[in-house]
């Protein structure tokens, strides 16, 4: 079994699934909301009964998506790397790696470059620093990954991954460690570019 490192959750997906867990599991309890009020009424059953059962499945959604707030990852293995969200599980090999380097996510998205609705979710994010992997080629075709992924995995259409960890140093440490098969330790935080700004080819 190949070695490898830790899991490092997207924050992307961490971000957007805490904000619909939210909003679905309010909606659920104003639907049981309406549904009780309904009852206490004297509403035709078939109506309150209804209203309730779209209340409570409403609230198991949210609290399915609350549990996988977390399930989305990229992980360092000895011969490649995983990334894996709910639907899709992708091993990339490092022979695909051109250069992994870090940017900050508010230049990689500026505002007029991106819609309203992408604007906002960009917003917390701007002053984040994200790892670019730089591909020779994808793992299969660009619009499958767009399929899959959020637009914030792709700053534009060449062959790459926008990569949004927590700690990028610690990640991007991990996964040359793997690559290499040596041990490296995390850089300081005050430092700004990633070890792996220059891998070489395979």
């Amino acid at each position: 079994m190949a070695a490898h490192g830790r899991r490092y959750p997207l924050v992307i997906y961490s971000l957007m699934l805490s904000r619909w867990w939210t909003i679905v599991t309010a909606i659920g309890f104003a639907m049981l909301g309406v549904a009780w009020l309904g009852f206490s009424r004297g509403a035709e059953s078939w109506r309150w009964l209804a209203t309730g059962s779209v209340g409570i499945f409403c609230i198991v959604l949210g609290g399915i998506i609350f549990l996988l707030r977390k399930s989305a990852y990229v992980q360092p293995f000895s011969d490649h790397l995983r990334l894996a969200t709910p639907f899709l599980r992708l091993n990339i090999s490092y022979k695909r790696f051109r250069s992994a380097k870090s940017a900050n996510m508010g230049l990689l998205f500026p505002k007029n470059s991106i819609s309203k609705h992408m604007a906002e979710i960009v917003a917390p994010l701007a002053k984040m620093t994200a790892i670019v992997i730089e591909l020779n080629a994808l793992p299969m075709s660009q619009s499958t990954l767009r399929f899959f992924l959020s637009p914030l995995f792709f700053k534009d259409k060449t062959p790459h991954l926008v990569l949004l960890v927590d700690d990028w140093m610690r990640f991007s440490a991990d996964m040359e460690s793997m690559r290499t098969g040596s041990t490296t330790s995390a850089p300081q935080k005050k430092q700004d570019s990633s070890i792996l700004s220059r891998l070489p080819h395979k």
